[in-house]
C-alpha cells in the first residue's frame, strides 16, 4: 500500500475543527510536532 502524506499548521483555538475536517477527508493524524499535524492516508490509484 501507498501512502500520501500533508502537513498542517495547527491554530489552538480551531484545533478541533482542524482536526475533524481532515478526518472527514480520509486523513490519518499520525504525530504532532511543534504545532504542526503529519497526517497520512492510502495513495489514491492511478
Amino acid at each position: 500500500m501507498r501512502f500520501e502524506y500533508a502537513t498542517v499548521p495547527l491554530v489552538v483555538h480551531a484545533l478541533q475543527q482542524i482536526l475533524n475536517q481532515w478526518g472527514d477527508d480520509g486523513w490519518e493524524l499520525v504525530t504532532v510536532v511543534d504545532n504542526v499535524a503529519y497526517f497520512k492516508r492510502p495513495k489514491a490509484d492511478g
